[in-house]
């Protein structure tokens, strides 16, 4: 009897330590919630780069589209798209300006001018994403749509990727194709618009104690945004 009761207090107290060492903070740790989009399109590819920088930290990245919350989801960090203020609680940050860029394949636009007189932006086929961002875009050229086709997608990085691969333009936020434009995989065939009022924010609760690493993330990506302006 007395064995078995002392194997029993045992095995609670060994699930107590187990738990408690679940709890403990870890200080190397950063959880950062951003879109699929931000994610593949910026984040991840900057990684090398936060990397050698940050070799010690461990940076976990929650790619969703649903708004996650930084008390029950253990959140250090999250980008925002939208317009302050996002809450008493939290500090924002500007990363980038809602400035948005009809991009296609060169193939696209092969021998024309860029950028497209918005009369001949109008007739080439389009590429929509959830934002469906097109109607406001052609309504600040001054022309209505002519797409002998469209085609429509979930995520801006779907998007993305179909203009790279030619199935007509896409209309997205610049600093996301960047390295796209930069690598010839695609090129500018609209105006530049500032949308305004849908800006990418870094949002982070606003405590007394800030963790170390977590501070170091923001510090990173600041810098680095403030870099790809």
């Amino acid at each position: 009897m007395g064995r078995s009761f002392h194997n029993r207090v045992a095995d609670v107290f060994a699930d107590l330590r187990s738990a408690t060492a679940e709890l403990k903070p870890e200080p190397n740790k950063v959880l950062i919630s951003v879109t699929p989009t931000f994610a593949a399109k910026w984040l991840i590819p900057n990684l090398p780069d936060f990397t050698a920088a940050h070799p010690n930290i461990d940076l976990r990245i929650l790619a969703t589209e649903k708004i996650s919350s930084f008390q029950s989801d253990g959140i250090d960090l999250a980008v925002r798209q939208g317009s302050p203020p996002f809450g008493a609680s939290l500090d924002a940050t500007l990363l980038f300006k809602q400035t948005l860029t009809a991009v296609a394949a060169p193939a696209i636009v092969r021998d024309a001018q860029h950028p497209l007189a918005p009369d001949t932006l109008s007739k080439l086929p389009k590429i929509h994403d959830a934002h469906d961002l097109w109607p406001g875009y052609l309504a600040h050229l001054h022309v209505q749509d002519q797409s002998p086709r469209s085609l429509r997608l979930s995520q801006t990085s779907l998007a993305v990727d179909a203009a790279i691969a030619g199935q007509g333009v896409a209309l997205v936020s610049r600093f996301m194709v960047a390295d796209d434009l930069e690598a010839g995989r695609l090129t500018e065939v609209g105006e530049v618009w500032e949308a305004g009022g849908n800006d990418f924010y870094i949002l982070m609760p606003r405590i007394v104690k800030r963790n170390r690493s977590v501070v170091e993330v923001l510090t990173w990506i600041k810098a680095r945004s403030a870099a790809a302006i």
